[in-house]
C-alpha cells in the first residue's frame, strides 16, 4: 500500500479532523496538519499527495476578520488546477468554489442543521469515489451560508431540496461537500451551543445525544470507505475520474 503524504488545513479550532482523521490514517494517509493563522500554510503543494481543507464558522470571503482565507484558496484553487486530489469540507467546500468560480451566499431558506440525507446525482455513479456510496447518504448539517452557483464545469454528485449543491467535483478529482462527515456528537453539541441561534433551525429532536450517536454510527458505516477511498486517490492507487472536455455544439 502506497503512503499518501496529506495538507490538512483546518480553519477554525472548534472543527478539527476527528474521526475522518483516524479512517484517513489507517488508510496509509500521512497527515500534516496546519491551524492557520498560527500555522503558517505551505507556498505549494510538491510535497504533498493531496489536500483536505475543512470547516469553520467564519464566510468563505470574510478576509477583513480572516485575511489568510484569501492563501486557503489560493491553495484549493491550485490543487484543482493541477489535479491533486482534494477533499474540501463545508466551509472548505465553499472556499473551492469560490477559488474556481463558484458563488457562495447567505442560505435564503435559512441554516441547514442537523441529520440528514443527501441524494446521488447521475455523475455520482461513475465517480471513483462515490460510485459505491449509497443513492441515499447520511450526513450532518451545521451552516448557513451555501454554494449559491458551482463553478463553471463542476460535476454535480450529491443533491438536497433545500440547497441543491451539496457535493461536487471540479475537474477530475477536486471534490467538495457542503455537509459534514469529520464530526463527533460532542463536536456538534459545542457548535449548538456556540451558536445558538443557528442550532434554533434544527428539529425539535434533531440534536438530542441519542439522535446524535445514531447518526454518527451511520456517517462511519458511509463516509469510512468514501475516507479509504479518497486516500487511494491520492497515493496514485485509484484511477481519477476520467475526463469529459466541455465543447461547444458545431454550428
Amino acid at each position: 500500500m502506497s503512503i499518501a503524504r496529506l495538507l490538512a488545513i483546518q480553519p477554525d479550532p472548534s472543527d478539527p479532523l476527528g474521526p475522518l482523521g483516524d479512517w484517513l490514517t489507517e488508510a496509509g494517509a500521512e497527515l500534516d496538519v496546519r491551524q492557520p493563522p498560527g500555522d503558517q500554510l505551505p507556498d505549494g503543494l510538491d510535497r504533498y499527495d493531496g489536500v483536505v481543507c475543512l470547516g469553520g464558522g467564519m464566510g468563505a470571503e470574510d478576509d477583513r476578520e480572516h485575511p489568510w482565507l484569501a492563501d486557503v484558496r489560493k491553495l484549493l484553487g491550485r490543487a484543482a488546477g493541477t489535479a491533486t486530489p482534494t477533499l474540501a469540507i463545508c466551509l472548505g467546500a465553499q472556499l473551492l468554489a469560490v477559488a474556481t468560480g463558484g458563488r457562495v451566499a447567505r442560505g435564503s431558506a435559512g441554516p441547514e442543521v442537523g441529520p440528514a440525507l443527501v441524494a446521488k446525482k447521475d455523475a455520482a455513479w461513475k465517480d471513483p469515489l462515490c460510485a459505491d456510496l449509497p443513492l441515499m447518504q447520511d450526513v450532518l448539517q451545521f451552516h448557513q451560508d451555501v454554494i449559491e452557483q458551482l463553478p463553471g464545469g463542476a460535476e454535480l454528485l450529491a443533491s438536497a431540496p433545500k440547497y441543491p449543491h451539496q457535493a461536487f467535483r471540479i475537474g477530475r478529482c477536486a471534490y467538495g461537500v457542503q455537509f459534514h462527515i469529520e464530526t463527533t456528537p460532542e463536536v456538534v453539541r459545542t457548535w449548538a451551543a456556540n451558536a445558538p441561534g443557528i442550532a434554533a433551525s434544527a428539529r425539535e429532536d434533531a440534536l438530542t445525544e441519542e439522535r446524535l450517536a445514531s447518526v454518527h454510527t451511520d456517517l462511519e458505516e458511509t463516509w469510512r470507505p468514501f475516507a479509504h477511498r479518497f486516500v487511494r486517490l491520492a497515493a496514485g492507487d485509484l484511477d481519477p475520474a476520467a475526463y469529459h472536455p466541455r465543447t461547444l455544439p458545431l454550428a
